[in-house]
Parts: C-alpha cells; sequence; structure tokens
C-alpha cells in the first residue's frame, strides 16, 4: 500500500527532523504495578544510547556471566535514542549488576520481584522528543494537532520498526503464510536496495547471480540467519530446510509484519472514523481489554465519545473473529483483495500466528509541546505517553506531515 492517511490530514504539519542527536528522542519505560522487594527475579532499569536492545542485553549476560536468554525485557527500543527500559534476570548477584559500568549502557533501580519480565509487560513508554528545524513559530501549529490526538485519538498504526529497515518484513511474511519458500528466500537472501550496507549488498547481489559461496562469505558474522539459511543451500537442503534454519524469532517477526500490515490497511480505510463505533464493531473495553460486538449503538457511542471504548481491527490468524456489518464488510474486503482466508493459516509455520483484534486508536497522556533554543538551534519539543505496543512515531508522523511508505 502506498502512504498511510492521516487523522489529523486537516491541520498543517511542522516539518522539521526527528533524531539529528541520539538525545533528541528519550523513551522511558514506566514499569507495571506489582510487589517489589522480595523474589526470585532481580529486576533493572537499563539506560541505553545509541545501542540495540538485544545488543544491550548480551553485554548484561556477558558480564554476569549467564547466557543472553536469561535475560526478560519487555521489548525493544530505539538504537538512535537515549532509552531506558526494564530488564529480569533470575536469582542474580545484584550487587555484581549494580556495579555494572559502561560508555553506553548504565544499570539503576535493581530490586527483587517474584515474576520475570515478560515481553509487552509494561504500563507504557513516555517519550520526550525535540524536532530540530523548528521553533516558536510552529508552535501552535503542534499543540492544535496534539489536542485532536489526545481528544480523537492517535491512529493504532504500527510504526515503520514493525517493518524493518528494509521495509520487507511483511512481504517475507507474506511468503511464510502462503507457503512460497522460495520467494521467502529470494527477499531474504536477495534483491538488494541502495541502503543496504556495502557487505549486505554485495551478499545480496552475489546469491541473486548464485554465486552461494561467496555471498556467504560476503555476510557480516553477526549476519547468522542469512548466513544459516546459505549455509543450509550450499549443504543441498531444499527451500524448506533453509528456511528453518533461520531462527523461530526471526520468523515469528516477518508473520507478525504480515497481520500488521493488513491491520494498517483497515485502520486506513477506517481513518475519519476511530473515535466512533458503528454497529458490528467490535469494541474494545480498555479498562478490561476485552471485545464486545457493538449492538446498543447510543450507549455504546456515549463510551466511545469518554475514550471508555475503541472500535478495533483485525490481525488475521487461524483463529479469526471479524466484525459485523459494515466495519465487518471492510475486513472482508481486504482480506478478499490479499487473498487471505482460514485455509492460509493451515500451514506449517502460519499456524503459529493465532490472529487478533487491535484497537484502532489511543489516547496519548500527559501531552505537552513547548518550544526552546540550545546550541543545537531551535526546536518544538514534545512529551507524551503510550500505552505498550503503541507507536510514538505514529504521533510524530501526524505533528510533522512527513509519513512515508512503510513497506516495499
Amino acid at each position: 500500500m502506498g502512504v498511510l492517511p492521516y487523522m489529523t490530514d486537516g491541520l498543517p504539519g511542522i516539518g522539521g527532523r526527528i533524531k539529528d542527536r541520539a538525545e533528541d528522542f528519550r523513551v522511558e519505560e514506566i514499569a507495571p504495578d506489582g510487589p517489589a522487594g522480595r523474589g526470585r527475579f532481580a529486576w533493572f532499569r537499563l539506560t541505553k544510547r545509541g545501542l540495540t536492545t538485544r545488543h544491550a542485553a548480551r553485554r548484561i549476560a556477558a558480564y554476569m556471566g549467564v547466557g543472553v536468554e536469561r535475560i526478560g525485557l519487555a521489548g525493544l527500543k530505539d538504537t538512535h535514542a537515549v532509552t531506558s527500559q526494564w530488564m529480569s534476570l533470575a536469582e542474580a548477584d545484584v550487587d555484581r549488576l549494580a556495579r555494572f559500568r559502561d560508555r553506553e549502557i548504565r544499570v539503576s533501580d535493581v530490586h527483587w520481584r517474584p515474576v520475570p519480565l515478560e515481553l509487552g509487560r509494561l504500563a507504557g513508554n513516555r517519550f520526550v522528543v525535540r524536532v530540530r528545524g523548528v521553533g516558536p513559530e510552529r508552535l501552535a501549529d503542534a499543540q492544535a494537532v496534539l489536542e485532536v490526538l489526545c481528544r480523537r485519538g492517535v491512529p493504532n498504526y504500527f510504526g515503520p520498526q514493525r517493518f524493518g529497515p528494509r521495509g520487507d518484513n511483511a512481504a517475507l511474511g507474506t511468503a511464510l503464510v502462503r507457503g512460497d519458500l522460495e520467494e521467502f528466500l529470494r527477499v531474504f537472501l536477495g534483491r538488494p536496495w541502495d541502503g543496504d550496507p556495502p557487505r549486505s549488498r554485495a551478499a545480496r547481489e552475489a546469491f541473486d547471480g548464485g554465486a552461494l559461496p561467496r555471498a556467504l562469505r560476503c555476510w557480516a558474522g553477526h549476519c547468522v540467519d542469512p548466513r544459516n539459511a546459505l549455509a543450509a543451500l550450499l549443504k543441498g537442503k531444499r527451500p524448506r530446510g533453509a528456511v528453518e534454519a533461520v531462527s523461530p524469532h526471526v520468523r515469528q517477526m516477518h508473520l507478525l509484519a504480515y497481520q500488521s500490515e493488513v491491520f494498517n490497511e483497515i485502520l486506513a480505510r477506517r481513518i475519519g472514523g476511530i473515535d466512533r463505533v458503528e454497529p458490528g464493531d467490535l469494541a474494545e473495553d480498555h479498562a478490561t481489554g476485552r471485545c464486545f460486538v457493538v449492538r446498543d449503538l447510543p450507549a455504546a457511542a456515549r463510551r466511545a465519545a469518554a475514550f471508555e471504548i475503541s472500535p478495533t481491527g483485525l490481525l488475521p490468524g487461524r483463529e479469526m473473529r471479524l466484525a459485523e456489518d459494515e466495519p465487518g464488510r471492510i475486513e472482508q474486503a481486504v482480506l478478499a483483495e490479499r487473498g487471505i482466508d482460514a485455509k492460509l493459516f493451515a500451514r506449517r509455520g502460519a499456524a503459529r500466528v493465532k490472529g487478533a483484534r487491535r484497537a484502532l486508536r489511543y489516547r496519548p497522556g500527559e501531552a505537552a509541546a513547548s518550544a526552546g533554543r540550545d546550541r543545537s538551534g531551535p526546536y518544538v519539543e514534545v512529551a507524551f505517553t503510550a500505552p505498550p505496543g503503541c507507536y510514538a512515531t505514529v504521533l510524530l508522523e501526524e505533528l510533522c506531515k512527513d509519513r512515508r511508505p512503510y513497506t516495499r
């Protein structure tokens, strides 16, 4: 699909740039409520700059002398940013953990809890973002956009991070769902583009030219999954064997991107009404997380206006529950255009995608905009909180009006 539509299309964007410097994009995870001070899991706050979450977790694991798989975390955080996130480690030496020192990583707030940290187990995320290249003259425009987003909600699109730096995660997931494993390998190992690092581009060019040994030599050592897939092909394995050499986590990431692309398309077709429910909608009760079919429209409309409930969209999978009436027809049309039915998810590999519903909007909390200037020049600073699983980049795109296609 092309560029996703804005919910605040009638308001001007402020333009500008984000992430000129890592310090311009700050994220802090908000830990969930729960008993603290006892238990067998050491929770700790890890603040990092210019590193991936997995890289930071590997450094902590090496320092503590454990495998990285023992580090619990709630999610991944941006690389080109200053991020603060929670991690956990069972039966850790907390004194040693608290003494960790690194130029890019700081450990703090070490305490015990009875349960480990798991994916998605957060109260939310707090963001402070400086938009460079704009100043006080655009502050009123920023505040106008924020007012609408706080009142009506931010479109709950999956952001560009979900689709990978090459924008091809959804294409890889589509190939897996359809069982087209040769196409998966063509996308995963070949088809270079200008944004690829030089070694990766050379590896992809070699693969497209049929020079598999050269492709294997070109991939950097940390590119484990492409190297494993190529090694399997060089051993004479069929495409299925090569695909299965890719880690289950990576394959699952591609399947989730496939789901996300479908959801984004459904949301795009309802963008003007994300703050309204319609008869037949499957609405989410934000207090309980449960979905129900909208029958009593006046009562549901009042709850939607109070941001107690929101309409939801489909994440397709082997257990698909579609909306009814007009919302259901929109979902059925998107599925039909993509050739999606339940039989697709009975295939080996694709069956791991269960299917779910996702709210079409989220409410930013504590949202505010201000303007200032520092030695790097003028800026507009935006601060807000977002629920777990929701993308700050989508709010920033509404603010700046600089959205680009998420997939290629």
